[in-house]
């Protein structure tokens, strides 16, 4: 793919268009659900910055870096198959497969391996790091929402809504594992009686 110009002013009328050339408006459920993958994406980039201010030659750095770079990828390639016209197929099309939500699974299940079992709700919140993972969470879990909305009216991979559902599990997760690497306190919810 090559952009040569970042302004089209096509979209000055409020419409756009899906890959595959059908128009549609900006606040379509569609473009709702792809801008919602893409936010999320932009705060997993936001917790690799943070991230890599640590001691990024530790190897918990590296494997949180090479994991966090993948979902950032998967999740493009989540927001490229949301962006395309349902019924429309080109070459070299993204996917997202029963193997990326099972590598999410096994993410959590290594990081688990570190972690004391819940006995309460933690409130989000901790370092930097595992505080934007804990936003991460809360976004992928509202682009879920809408995905589930937009499968009801038109095409949507299942595979796509069940890679968000545990990609918000793996963001919580690792957000607690990011905290107990670097020695953050985690706050549980103290119920009011």
């Amino acid at each position: 793919m090559r952009i040569t110009k970042v302004y089209t002013k096509t979209g000055d009328d409020g419409q756009t268009r899906l890959a595959g050339g059908q128009q549609v408006w900006k606040d379509s459920l569609r473009v709702e659900a792809y801008g919602t993958v893409d936010e999320v994406n932009a705060l997993i980039g936001l917790v690799r910055v943070f991230h890599t201010e640590g001691d990024v030659a530790c190897s918990s750095a590296a494997w949180m870096e090479k994991e966090t770079q993948w979902i950032q990828n998967k999740l493009f390639d989540i927001g490229g198959l949301l962006a395309t016209a349902p019924g429309t197929t080109f070459n070299n099309m993204p996917q997202v497969t029963e193997e990326d939500v099972l590598r999410l699974e096994q993410c959590m299940d290594q990081c688990q391996e570190a972690l004391a079992p819940l006995t309460e709700f933690i409130l989000p919140g901790g370092g930097k790091v595992s505080g934007f993972l804990h936003q991460a969470r809360t976004v992928c879990r509202r682009a879920e929402r809408v995905c589930v909305r937009l499968a009801k009216e038109e095409s949507v991979d299942p595979t796509i809504i069940r890679f968000l559902n545990r990609l918000s599990d793996a963001l919580f997760v690792l957000a607690r594992w990011v905290a107990k690497t670097q020695g953050e306190s985690e706050f549980l919810w103290e119920r009011q009686s």
